[in-house]
C-alpha cells in the first residue's frame, strides 16, 4: 500500500542523503575522536585511517570497538564502603610516608615505592602473612578448586571469563548446584563474550537450586556496543577463607584435552589469608555491576583470619574505566626497578611504548631479560603483531623463546628475587586498555623462586629465537607483521 511505498521511499532518501554527505560525516567523526576522546596519538591516527578508507563502515566498527569507557566510574562504592576502603588505604599510605609501615620481611622495604603506587592508583591494600599455593597445570588447579568448593559452608563467589559446558564445566556446575541446594550462597559470574557458546538453559539447575548467575556485558546478537570490552578476570572466593586467581578459565581445554592446543601450560594461585579481602571486594563490585543487585556490607564476606604464611600481596585491578593503568604500570615499575633479571611469560605480547622502552633499557643496562611466548597462536593477528616487536628487542639484548610443548597461557612477570606477579593480564594493549583484569602482585622470595624455577624448566621446551633467525623471515611474514602491528591498538 501507500504506507509501505512511503516507508521505502523515506529509507531510500535517507541512504542517498548519507551517501551524499559521507565526507562531512567522516569529518565530524574525526573531530569527535581527535578533540573529545583524547586518545593515544597512534590509536587516533588508526581510527582516522579507518574512517578515511572505510567511510560509513568505519563508523559501525568504531561503535563496536572504539568506545572509550575511561572515567565512567562503573563500579561505584556506597559511602560506608568507600569510607571503609579509603580509611585502610590512607592509613597505609601515611605509614609508608612516615616510614612507619611494619614490614615483616625487611627486604620488602626496598619495594615500598611499588606498594605505595598500587595504594594510590588502585586502592590496593598491602596484606602480609598470606599462604600461597602455585599451580602450573590444569589437573592441579582444578583438583584444588574442586576440593575447596566441596568444603564450602557459607558462600561461593566465582567469576571467570570463559566457562565451557563440557565435562569439567558440568562437574563444577553440579558442585555449585548441590551447594546451593544445601543452603550455601552461590554466585556465578561470567563474561558475555566468553560465555557466548553456552546453551540458553545454562545454569538453570543452579538457579532453581537457589544459586544466582550474572553475565558481564551480555551479548545481544551480533551488534553489541560493548563487544570490545571484556571481563577477563578469574576469581573464586570460598567462605572468605580460600581464594583462587590466575590464568586458567573453566573448560576441558585447560586440562590439556584440546586437539588444537594439546598440553595447556598456565599459572594459577590459591591464597589463604587477608589478601582474600581484595579479591572479595573485586568480585562484589563486579557482581553488583553485572547483576544490578545490591549487596549488604556483610561481615561474613570478610571473616577475621589467622596468619597463614609469610607472603605479602596486593590484589590489583584495572580496566578501561580506570583512571590509571594500574597493572601495566606495576609491570613497568617491576621492569624499571629490576637489577638482575626480568622473566616474562605471556600468550600475547603487544607492549605499548612505555613497556617496550622499559624492556629495551633494562636489557641494554645488562639486566637478564627473557620472554616466553607460544608457538601455537590462538589469535593469528595478535601472534604476528607479537613477532613484529621481537626484532627491536632482540637488538637491545632481550632473549625470546617460543614454547613448543603445547600452548602457554601463563601471565607471569618476575623481577629479581622478591617480586612476582600472577593474574589474568597479558602484556598486550588489550589487557592494558580494553579488558577488565586482576593480578596478585607478590613480595616473597620463596614464591618468586618457585615461579622462577618453573620458568627455567619451561625453557627446556622452548626454542630460542636469535637475531640471525629473525632476520631470515620471508617477505610474507614481514608483511603480516606490519599489518598486524598497525592494527595492534585495537586488536
Amino acid at each position: 500500500g501507500d504506507d509501505v511505498e512511503n516507508f521505502i521511499s523515506t529509507v531510500i532518501s535517507i541512504i542517498i542523503w548519507i551517501l551524499k554527505n559521507i565526507l562531512w560525516i567522516n569529518i565530524l567523526l574525526a573531530i569527535l575522536v581527535v578533540f573529545f576522546e583524547r586518545r593515544d596519538p597512534k590509536s587516533t591516527w588508526l581510527w582516522l585511517m579507518i574512517f578515511f578508507f572505510l567511510p560509513g563502515i568505519g563508523f559501525i566498527f568504531y561503535l563496536l570497538a572504539g568506545q572509550d569507557l575511561k572515567k565512567r566510574n562503573m563500579f561505584k562504592l556506597k559511602e560506608e564502603e568507600d569510607k571503609y576502603i579509603r580509611d585502610l588505604v590512607r592509613n597505609q599510605e601515611r605509614n609508608i610516608q612516615r616510614n612507619q609501615l611494619n614490614f615483616d620481611d625487611p627486604e620488602i622495604k626496598e619495594h615500598q615505592d611499588l606498594i605505595q603506587y598500587h595504594l594510590a592508583a588502585s586502592e590496593s591494600i598491602y596484606f602480609q602473612n598470606n599462604k600461597v599455593e602455585v599451580y602450573f597445570s590444569g589437573q592441579d588447579k582444578f583438583k584444588a578448586l574442586i576440593d575447596s568448593l566441596e568444603k564450602a559452608e557459607e558462600f561461593i563467589h566465582m567469576e571467570y571469563y570463559i566457562i565451557r559446558n563440557d565435562n569439567i564445566g558440568k562437574k563444577i556446575m553440579k558442585i555449585l548446584t548441590d551447594k546451593a541446594k544445601a543452603g550455601v550462597e552461590v554466585k556465578l559470574l561470567y563474561d558475555g563474550m566468553g560465555g557466548r557458546h553456552l546453551p540458553k538453559d545454562f545454569g538453570k539447575e543452579l538457579v532453581d537450586g537457589g544459586g544466582k548467575i550474572g553475565v558481564f556485558f551480555p551479548s545481544f546478537g551480533l551488534f553489541n556496543l560493548r563487544i570490545n570490552y571484556r571481563n577477563h578476570r578469574k576469581i573464586c572466593v570460598i567462605d572468605g577463607k580460600e581464594a583462587f586467581i590466575g590464568g586458567f578459565n573453566i573448560g576441558d581445554e585447560y586440562l590439556g584435552l584440546s586437539k588444537r592446543f594439546g598440553f595447556w601450560r598456565d599459572t594459577h594461585l590459591k591464597i589463604e589469608g587477608e589478601a582474600i579481602t581484595g579479591l572479595e571486594w573485586r568480585f562484589l563490585l563486579d557482581w553488583r555491576f553485572a547483576s544490578k543487585e545490591e549487596f549488604q556490607f556483610d561481615r561474613k564476606y570478610f571473616p577475621e583470619l589467622e596468619p597463614k604464611g609469610k607472603t605479602s600481596i596486593q590484589i590489583v585491578s584495572s580496566g578501561p574505566d580506570s583512571k590509571w593503568s594500574s597493572i601495566k604500570d606495576g609491570y613497568f615499575k617491576m621492569i624499571s626497578n629490576a637489577r638482575q633479571k626480568v622473566y616474562i611469560q605471556t600468550p600475547y605480547f603487544i607492549p605499548d611504548d612505555s613497556i617496550l622502552e622499559s624492556l629495551k633499557i633494562a636489557a641494554l643496562s645488562g639486566i637478564d631479560v627473557r620472554i616466553i611466548i607460544p608457538s601455537k597462536p590462538d589469535h593469528p593477528f595478535v601472534y604476528w603483531a607479537s613477532l613484529s616487536y621481537m626484532g627491536e628487542l632482540l637488538k637491545a639484548g632481550v632473549r625470546f623463546y617460543i614454547y613448543n610443548n603445547g600452548f602457554i597461557h601463563s601471565k607471569v612477570v618476575i623481577s629479581d628475587d622478591v617480586l612476582s606477579s600472577v593474574g589474568s593480564a597479558n602484556l598486550d594493549i588489550r589487557s592494558f586498555e580494553l579488558n577488565f583484569e586482576v593480578n596478585a602482585f607478590m613480595y616473597d622470595e620463596e614464591i618468586n623462586k618457585k615461579i622462577t624455577d618453573k620458568f627455567i624448566d619451561d625453557l627446556n621446551f622452548c626454542k630460542e629465537i636469535t637475531m640471525e633467525e629473525y632476520e631470515k623471515r620471508s617477505f610474507i611474514i614481514k608483511f603480516k607483521e606490519s599489518i598486524s602491528r598497525l592494527l595492534s591498538p585495537i586488536l
